[in-house]
């Protein structure tokens, strides 16, 4: 969660500039792979040479290339369960059969567009509502968003064989709610940013025509969505029902929006925009206790840097100090080896090869005068007899007698 929020603070922290330069030139959208043809004026031409063989299930036709074969038969045991969630969502199902084109890469999916509804170069994806045909890239399918890609081109085809004359901004709104992509980051953002820059578009100008920088189409398709769900969540599926039924029945779709929310398009939608900046401006997030979380994730990662890095001091430190002792050890070794080399050593100094001994007790002589001896067990001393020392006149008489040289234990 925190690592989350963490994330979240830095999508929603993005200097103005930033933005400025995505909408220059960046190509990044949510949708940056999905289009559609709604034009009524293509007229679908014989099954493309490129098609070599079929899969059909109960409402689905699917059409694939060679390459294609396996993604084919994977997607015909998924599909009707999609199309059968799209019937609880609604409220009803389409009529008919819905065509699907697999192909695999680039040149074999632009091959298997309608003449005339040519995909865009950014696209791998494209639904012709009108004509009940989806055209998929079949790779795109193994992405982590192609089930999401899927569901998408379907909510735009089942829009088109309900009803006619719906508005751009609706169509990529419902779309985005039945697959539940209105519930991310980005959205968030988008919205943050067309907030606090007071770049939120009417929907008026979002009936027929697209934006085409690529940082006004993130907010195009984020307010769509949140306007959606903001008339789902208000006016609840029975409202949702009776403005497609009054769209179907060929009303304009201002006029089924009045009689289903009992309120007009433009009442409504300045409604909402009093109430975004309590949603996705600063306010949310100086109020919340998220806040707390994001200073505490900050000061944590902090600490962990700073921690990281007197480690590494200490570390550097050891290794300059091992570096010299190393050093003094080496330079003593090659003294050693130099002072044999030399013949004599400095004055005052001793060869480190010559051996040391202690001076300080006098050595035997020669020819002791008194032979070892050995303590008794009465404690007294004995003198070995293997050889006499001189007498010694002890009284003075003449009389000699040995005295024994005592020995220290």
């Amino acid at each position: 969660m925190r690592h989350l929020l963490v994330l979240l603070l830095l999508l929603l922290a993005m200097p103005k500039a930033w933005a400025q330069h995505l909408g220059e030139g960046s190509s990044l959208h949510p949708h940056g792979h999905e289009a559609l043809v709604d034009d009524v004026v293509l007229v679908p031409h014989a099954r493309p040479p490129l098609v070599v063989g079929e899969v059909t299930t109960r409402r689905f036709r699917i059409l694939h290339t060679e390459k294609a074969a396996g993604a084919a038969k994977v997607l015909a045991t998924q599909i009707e369960s999609v199309r059968d969630s799209f019937g609880r969502i609604l409220g009803r199902d389409w009529t008919g059969v819905t065509e699907v084109r697999l192909g695999v890469g680039r040149e074999e999916f632009e091959a298997l567009a309608l003449p005339g509804g040519r995909p865009p170069g950014w696209a791998v994806a494209l639904a012709y509502p009108s004509h009940q045909i989806i055209l998929l890239e079949a790779q795109s399918l193994n992405a982590p968003d192609g089930q999401q890609t899927l569901r998408h081109e379907l909510a735009h085809v089942a829009l088109g064989q309900l009803a006619r004359g719906w508005p751009r901004w609706f169509q990529e709104g419902v779309a985005q709610n039945v697959t539940g992509e209105r519930f991310s980051l980005t959205h968030y953002s988008a919205l943050f940013r067309a907030v606090t820059q007071e770049r939120v578009f009417h929907f008026e100008d979002l009936s027929s025509a697209w934006p085409d920088l690529p940082a006004d189409v993130e907010i195009a398709y984020a307010q769509s969505a949140a306007f959606v769900a903001h008339l789902s969540a208000r006016y609840g599926p029975v409202a949702m029902r009776e403005l497609v039924d009054g769209v179907s029945r060929g009303e304009p779709f201002e006029t089924s929006f009045g009689k289903a929310f009992h309120t007009s398009l433009d009442v409504e939608e300045t409604s909402w925009r009093e109430g975004l900046a309590a949603r996705y401006g600063w306010l949310p997030l100086t109020t919340s206790s998220a806040l707390l979380w994001l200073t505490a994730s900050v000061l944590c990662v902090a600490a962990y840097v700073r921690r990281r890095r007197q480690k590494a001091v200490r570390l550097a430190e050891m290794a300059a100090q091992e570096a010299a002792d190393e050093a003094a050890l080496r330079l003593m070794l090659v003294a050693q080896q130099q002072a044999p080399e030399a013949g004599s050593a400095p004055p005052g100094t001793t060869p480190l090869s010559q051996e040391v001994y202690w001076q300080g007790a006098p050595s035997e002589p020669e020819h002791p005068e008194v032979a070892p001896h050995a303590e008794s067990s009465s404690g007294e001393f004995t003198v070995a007899p293997e050889h006499d020392s001189e007498p010694v006149d002890m009284d003075g008489d003449g009389s000699k007698a040995r005295v024994p040289k005592p020995t220290l234990h």
